[in-house]
């Protein structure tokens, strides 16, 4: 197996994400504001505190990603 074809798919991975990451800009700005919320007094944040927020993101990326590929 080659090394240079997973850069490769790698990078044509990374080129598409503003892309994504536009198409997805309401839940990601839902996610970074509970993130921020959760996080305030730098403390860490802890897991599942904005398990409802990421799996919108999530979604809304593998949705994104999807109709990118046809």
């Amino acid at each position: 197996m080659s090394g240079s074809n997973v850069w490769s798919r790698t990078r044509e991975k990374l080129q598409r994400f503003p892309e994504l990451f536009a198409e997805c800009s309401f839940e990601a700005a839902a996610y970074g504001k509970c993130v921020a919320a959760t996080t305030t007094s730098k403390q860490e944040i802890k897991k599942d505190l904005c398990a409802k927020e990421f799996e919108a993101l999530k979604t809304c990326f593998t949705n994104a990603a999807k109709k990118r590929c046809k």
